[in-house]
């Protein structure tokens, strides 16, 4: 890690993770706490003090050995970093990542936001999971509604290495769509070409999407298999699209205020590279801007 990673997660109150269970399954989760829980310990390795979480699916993923893929936002500053690496664990209460990549993003499409504390993040939350197979309502409402989600993918590469790999994706409200048949179609825009999620969907179709409440702390986390869709001709009814693809849920876990920070979004707070991306309903057209939904 750069000097610069190693100040950035030290300041942040909430992480993004990506793992891959027992079974295959890969989920991505957000986790928070008091800014100073993630600290480098050297160049080469990320301390976090977060405690297991039974109930968080990505929880059986987090073995002492296993991969891991991390993403760390500002969502005031919109700066973000993602890492991945090895977990290494001597406990409950903590871990630390032995870092295989770190590098920066671009800000585009995160929307910019203030977090703010709806609990003590060292503490559970109290409502149990609902976990189901498909969409029922309130999952299709959290969806629909989404102007952010995380997505985790990770391929098993020679040596018997694996990468996991975790990251944002932003739009306008509605930029995803729920199929007839309950699968989900996303657009691909313009990025940092990295290509990271979508070269490893081509070689491993695996991954686990994760949607967040902002005023609820909300989170809804499902994984199953993606597909890319380079030369769909629905791209052109997408504005900013550049191709598409689709993700079939297999599991779903929905866990009620399970993330502790309400992520508000502030006046003016819309990526200008979001302003410049449509939804389904438009088509081609972008809409005025005062159009957007208000926080």
């Amino acid at each position: 890690m750069p000097e610069q990673h190693q100040g950035f997660f030290a300041m942040l109150s909430f992480v993004v993770l990506g793992a891959v269970d027992p079974e295959g399954q890969v989920w991505a989760t957000l986790r928070a706490g008091r800014p100073g829980f993630m600290a480098a310990v050297d160049a080469r390795h990320l301390r976090l003090g977060l405690a297991r979480d039974p109930a968080d699916p990505e929880d059986a993923g987090m073995e002492d050995g296993d991969a891991l893929g991390l993403l760390g936002i500002d969502p005031v500053t919109r700066r973000r970093n993602r890492l991945n690496g090895t977990l290494r664990r001597s406990g409950a209460d903590a871990f630390t990542v032995a870092v295989v990549q770190s590098f920066g993003n671009c800000p585009q499409y995160i929307q910019q936001r203030a977090a703010l504390p709806l609990r003590d993040p060292r503490s559970a939350a109290s409502a149990p999971p609902v976990v189901s197979e498909r969409l029922d309502g309130r999952a299709r409402a959290i969806i629909s509604g989404a102007d952010t989600f995380y997505v985790a993918t990770y391929a098993d590469i020679a040596g018997g290495e694996r990468q996991v790999d975790v990251s944002h994706r932003g739009g306008r409200p509605g930029f995803v769509r729920i199929d007839a048949d309950g699968r989900l179609t996303v657009p691909d825009f313009a990025g940092n070409r990295f290509f990271n999620t979508l070269g490893n969907m081509l070689v491993n179709p695996k991954a686990g999407l994760t949607f967040v409440e902002d005023g609820t702390g909300d989170l809804l986390q499902m994984t199953g298999r993606a597909e890319v869709l380079p030369d769909s001709p629905e791209v052109a009814d997408f504005a900013g699209a550049e191709r598409l693809w689709r993700f079939e849920p297999q599991k779903l876990v929905f866990r009620p205020a399970a993330f502790p920070l309400a992520l508000s979004l502030v006046a003016n707070g819309w990526s200008p590279s979001t302003l410049r991306t449509g939804v389904w309903e438009q088509g081609r057209g972008e809409g005025p801007l005062e159009a957007m939904p208000s926080p």
